[in-house]
């Protein structure tokens, strides 16, 4: 073989070579743009069906609610008009007062069995409706042309002898409009039925419900009747005049007719439907709770959801061609080859990149609020941290949770990309274990457990990590082998701290807590020690002594404001080491408490024995609260029950059978929010440890329990639980 034909040779190689490489890369970045399409998708489905689902239950609550209100406003009265049959004429004021302090009732009537009373004839009926003009109208309107004893809530009711929603229907007598009628039995003395009560709600407001809150643009909603009637709809000629067994969402669909019989039978579920225009549908649908009978669905087109991930596979596709082409001109490049010097760069410039990214992954996990606390008035934070090098050792973090602020200051042994990875590894466990628990030694236990497991390298970190109370001003603290923090308020004075040791040294360590109150105004300042061994040319270090004159000077001109604060003192430290290279990682880290927790608008309290008997003495206490706060009836209502369910959870559960203790229930009150906290000194029990209950399953496959928590979740702003001595806390609040 000549050395023209090896050469030849040795380029057809190349050449097979390179089409190999740029056709795999081809089918490689098609597999993955084809992958990231499907997780994508896969991804938007799950979001379509869990806001719709999202959406049905809201507008299914808010509806219940209403129909429930209705419901209570009848069942109410019903005694009082059974004590005043007597007095046919006076029935009239029980009407008025049923309507007038329900605004959801249009209309309310009482229709009695024929000859009732001899001298008002075969018919009696008195209704009292309320105009827009807040006027009353009451009459008489049973007789011959409305003959209310053949109309389906007078008979269902009387046969029944039990309550009952009517199917919508139009009221040319009553309340002159398209109604639905919530009634219940009358019973004379003897116990005989002798009438029907019933109020007229009017279902113009269901149009304004299904408006209110769409999961997308496009989407739009249905409610229908127990019988199938068309209740509300986009589509408003159709409504209460259509049955949706005749009405075709997808034509030509075999999935319509199934669609329609389960949505009529009152069943969940979901399904995809094509329209007339060949367009697809998702369609959720779900009964609505409660006795009416009604049914919702959600109409979601295909369309609308996946426009945006069809835009972002075009643009990918024109990125894949792209990408290709760049990639056959960086191949066709590459047979010309790389020296050694070029290798080395490019290694080099590979970890300069890869340390800047891991720099900006590390400065990207520390908190990103930093002037004042998320979702609090009553807490500023700031936090400040400088790595010796590209990557560092130190870690800060706060975040605030059911009323309390979760902060932590920390230093790992040794500088660079492995401090960095405890760093990371360390501020990753404080996250997630002070999401779950709430006193700081256990956090800290917990801490030092994990990380002295995996600590192959015997690497270590000191750590403060603090839990403060912002309502009342108490802070838990815990510090392991950190530095104490200062406590800037009417002086400068060091937190008292027990030394303990860093976190990874021993797994099964005991940690101490330590507590102490916080008065508004005060500013608690901890720090790593980059601050106090900072040095100059001469090797003198910043110190201790130094950081607390300076404390004591930007004390005395007034700026306590965190960002301030830690802004002279890092000013006056690099004024001090001058022109000298930052030898260790520095942080600083702020919390000024700001919070006038002595001013109280309302103090109460009750204390009950574990008995659920006399869970009832709640009602006037809990009524007396609402009067004082000025909260509607429902509101009330809705504390009340929510205090009930979490008080008998506290009875039933903290105490076994059999033993005698009791529940401290105290209110208070801010005018921000109101607190109730339960206090038991039974055996340990974490009622918020109950997972949501999916209220989506039938009674028989839901797992039993839990509603109760459920219930209270729902009602209050937030719930929390901590073991505190002895003692079960659970605070309950709601926000004013």
């Amino acid at each position: 073989m000549n050395i023209e034909t090896l050469n030849r040779w040795q380029k057809s190689l190349q050449t097979r070579s390179s089409l190999a490489i740029i056709v795999t890369a081809a089918i490689l970045i098609e597999l993955t743009v084809a992958i990231q399409y499907w997780y994508a998708r896969e991804g938007i489905e799950e979001e379509v069906v869990r806001r719709a689902k999202s959406e049905l239950t809201v507008e299914s609550l808010e509806i219940q609610n209403v129909m429930t209100s209705v419901e209570v406003a009848v069942k109410n009265h019903v005694w009082v008009v059974e004590s005043m049959l007597e007095h046919p004429d006076s029935l009239y004021t029980v009407e008025h007062r049923i309507v007038r302090e329900n605004e959801q009732i249009w209309g309310c009537g009482i229709a009695f069995i024929p000859y009732y009373y001899p001298s008002k004839g075969k018919w009696f009926e008195p209704y009292t409706t309320l105009k827009l003009d807040s006027n009353v109208v009451k009459k008489q309107i049973g007789g011959p042309d409305h003959d209310y004893t053949k109309l389906e809530f007078y008979k269902h009711t009387l046969e029944g002898d039990s309550a009952f929603w009517s199917e919508p229907y139009l009221d040319a007598d009553g309340a002159r409009g398209m109604v639905t009628t919530y009634t219940m039995p009358v019973h004379d003395k003897t116990g005989r039925c002798v009438a029907v009560i019933g109020a007229d709600v009017a279902l113009d407001w269901l149009a304004d419900v299904v408006d209110a809150n769409n999961a997308y643009e496009s989407s739009y909603e249905m409610i229908i009747s127990r019988n199938g009637l068309l209740m509300a709809s986009p589509v408003e000629s159709l409504v209460m005049q259509r049955n949706i067994i005749d009405i075709e969402l997808g034509k030509g669909d075999s999935s319509q007719g199934k669609f329609n019989e389960q949505m009529k039978a009152g069943k969940h579920g979901q399904t995809v439907l094509t329209d007339e225009n060949g367009e697809k549908n998702y369609v959720f649908f779900a009964p609505i709770k409660g006795k009416t009978g009604w049914s919702m669905a959600v109409v979601c087109p295909d369309k609308e959801i996946y426009s945006g991930l069809r835009k972002v596979g075009l643009y990918l596709t024109i990125l894949m061609l792209a990408g290709l082409a760049l990639l056959t001109f960086i191949v066709i490049r590459t047979i010309n080859g790389f020296n050694k010097l070029q290798q080395a760069n490019a290694d080099k410039e590979s970890i300069e990149s890869e340390l800047r990214i891991a720099s900006g992954i590390q400065m990207g996990m520390l908190p990103k609020v930093h002037s004042n606390c998320p979702d609090s008035d009553d807490i500023e934070v700031y936090g400040f941290l400088a790595p010796a090098k590209v990557v560092g050792g130190d870690l800060y973090d706060f975040f605030k949770r059911d009323d309390k602020l979760f902060f932590c200051i920390g230093d790992v042994s040794g500088k660079g990309v492995p401090a960095s990875l405890v760093m990371s590894v360390t501020r990753t466990l404080f996250r997630t274990l002070s999401n779950h628990e709430t006193l700081p030694s256990r956090i800290v236990n917990r801490l030092n457990d994990t990380m002295a497991e995996m600590n192959e390298t015997n690497m270590f970190a000191t750590i403060f990590v603090g839990v403060l109370h912002i309502p009342t001003g108490r802070l838990q603290y815990c510090n392991a082998g950190h530095c104490p923090p200062f406590l800037i308020g009417d002086g400068v004075s060091k937190l008292n701290v027990i030394p303990n040791i860093p976190v990874g040294f021993m797994a099964g360590k005991k940690f101490v807590a330590q507590e102490t109150m916080i008065e508004p105004g005060t500013t608690i300042f901890l720090y790593t020690d980059g601050l106090t061994e900072a040095e100059n040319s001469s090797h003198a270090q910043f110190g201790v002594q130094r950081v607390t004159e300076e404390t004591e000077r930007i004390m005395a001109k007034g700026n306590t404001h965190p960002r301030e604060l830690i802004t002279q003192m890092s000013d006056a430290m690099r004024e001090f080491v001058s022109d000298n290279e930052q030898s260790d990682d520095l942080t600083m880290l702020a919390v000024k408490y700001t919070r006038k927790h002595d001013a109280r608008e309302l103090r109460r309290n009750i204390v009950l024995p574990n008995d659920v008997n006399t869970v009832t003495r709640l009602q006037p206490f809990i009524e007396e609260i609402g009067d004082t706060l000025e909260l509607s009836s429902s509101q009330t209502s809705k504390l009340n029950l929510a205090v009930e369910e979490a008080v008998v959870n506290v009875m039933n559960y903290a105490y076994p059978a059999g033993t005698y203790g009791e529940v401290s229930i105290d209110a208070k009150a801010d005018g921000k929010q109101l607190e109730i906290i339960l206090t038991d000194c039974g055996m340990p029990f974490d009622p918020t440890e109950c997972k949501d209950v999916d209220t989506t399953l039938s009674a028989d496959k839901r797992p039993i329990g839990g509603l109760g928590i459920h219930l209270v979740r729902q009602i209050m702003d937030s719930v929390s639980y901590e073991r505190v001595g002895e003692n079960n806390v659970l605070t309950l609040v709601k926000m004013l």
